[in-house]
């Protein structure tokens, strides 16, 4: 069994924030794969189950705030016993451009408060990351890195900008293929492909 995840803040003022990435493709994903959403108040999440040639797959959507998403997952991880390799966690990245798309393992929170509530709940970092850019293209190193000393949780709760909404959508696209192809084949063939 699959638990895929999305990050995100629960409540209709976080809507299409860059913070609600996840969020945003896993309502794609859900779609793609005709599953339906719902509440869900003994995991504090909206899920949806499905199933493909190989495996069940549950898709989750926490709706704790983004800080505490690390108890949805426990909850299910818990409840459906559900190994640390097979939880794929699909979130925003400020420390990538927007529009790219890494896929990881094992790797650190880097500051991602809701990748480090799953390290400390999970007690383990050894879960699939899709890690979404959200950084602003054509912004120096510097630049950017001055803004985030001080506005990381102003940015990161904005809305995207007109500007952005075509490669938003790309990056929504991509992630869900990507997702597609990791549970078809395997996450190696998505890794060589998309990262």
């Amino acid at each position: 069994m699959k638990l895929i995840i999305g990050l995100g803040n629960p409540g209709s003022h976080y809507t299409k924030t860059r913070h609600n990435l996840g969020f945003m493709v896993l309502d794609r994903l859900a779609n793609e794969l005709t599953a339906d959403w719902q509440d869900n108040e003994q995991f504090k999440s909206i899920t949806a189950e499905t199933q493909n040639a190989k495996e069940k797959i549950l898709l989750a959507k926490p709706q704790t705030m983004m800080n505490l998403s690390g108890q949805t997952v426990k909850l299910l991880a818990d409840y459906y016993k559900i190994e640390p390799e097979n939880i794929w966690v699909v979130h925003d990245d400020i420390d990538l451009p927007l529009g790219v798309l890494r896929i990881s393992q094992n790797s650190s929170s880097a500051g991602h408060k809701g990748i480090q509530s799953l390290i400390e709940k999970l007690n383990t970092k050894n879960f699939v990351r899709f890690r979404l850019g959200i950084h602003p293209v054509g912004q120096t190193f510097f630049t950017a890195f001055f803004k985030r000393l001080t506005s990381t949780k102003k940015f990161v709760l904005q809305k995207f900008s007109k500007a952005e909404a075509t490669v938003v959508q790309e990056i929504i696209s991509k992630s869900v293929r990507a997702i597609l192809l990791a549970l078809k084949e395997d996450l190696a063939q998505a890794k060589n492909q998309y990262n």
